[in-house]
């Protein structure tokens, strides 16, 4: 079971109609405990232990669109965008979004959702480096495959075998016919071991060797994010622009 963990969102709010028209969609979630709401501050507060994913689907089935501004405790949140290094991919390369928060002691949560890809069976892994100059080519091995020559590497030297105990291997996420996927699992990994390394989904599982040429590859690396109350800024300090307008932009990147 995993454990609840809280979260927050900031959600376009202009009367108590709104609330009660949120509050509904998000109880009909399964994993939902609480839902608080500052209509003053626009801001949504849930706990319990729903995918964030899900939750930002809920809030926009009521035609309000959500950006989640914090999860878990300081230090306990992570993101990963994942995009395809393919030439022959048009410029919007963006293709998934991980985020991941750490609810115990050595327990994560991890929030993939993927678009665009061939459907079919992806794997999802955590690889030893977070040099992603040459793409999924320049990752090194599955983190904890007792490995670490790049997948990337001569024929000569084909990647290490990736260890079914591997701290990284993450799982699978299967890809329906519209180009969609999600899941959401957990591992036995603490955030900060994984900031600064790259995740890699594939449909080539884990061990094999990777193709930065293969469109349905995606790679990104892991980051820190914003922890529950840690992020209150509603202009951004590098551009000036409103966090709707950031919004706006990065779903126009593929941004999901």
């Amino acid at each position: 079971m995993i454990p609840p963990f809280q979260t927050t969102f900031a959600v376009p709010l202009s009367c108590e109609s709104c609330i009660r028209d949120v509050s509904t969609s998000l109880y009909k979630l399964d994993g939902i405990n609480k839902v608080d709401a500052d209509l003053k501050q626009q801001i949504v507060s849930i706990e319990g232990n729903a995918p964030p994913s899900a939750i930002v689907s809920a809030i926009q089935a009521t035609g309000r669109d959500a950006i989640l501004r914090g999860s878990g405790k300081p230090d306990t949140a992570a993101v990963c965008i994942l995009e395809t290094h393919a030439s022959s991919a048009p410029d919007n390369k963006v293709r998934g979004l991980a985020r991941m928060v750490q609810v115990a002691a050595n327990t994560t949560v991890v929030d993939l959702s993927v678009r665009g890809l061939a459907p079919g069976r992806y794997h999802a892994s955590v690889r030893e480096t977070g040099d992603i100059s040459s793409g999924p080519e320049s990752v090194g091995g599955v983190w904890g495959s007792g490995g670490g020559g790049p997948d990337g590497g001569p024929p000569s030297s084909p990647p290490p075998p990736a260890k079914a105990s591997a701290r990284g291997i993450f799982g699978t996420v299967t890809v329906g016919a519209g180009g969609v996927g999600a899941v959401f699992l957990d591992r036995p990994v603490q955030v900060w071991e994984m900031v600064g390394r790259a995740m890699v989904v594939s449909r080539r599982a884990p061990g094999e060797r990777l193709d930065k040429e293969d469109p349905d590859t995606l790679v990104g690396v892991v980051a820190r994010s914003a922890g529950v109350w840690d992020n209150d800024k509603t202009v951004c300090s590098c551009s000036g622009k409103t966090v709707w307008e950031e919004r706006r932009e990065q779903v126009d990147r593929g941004m999901l």
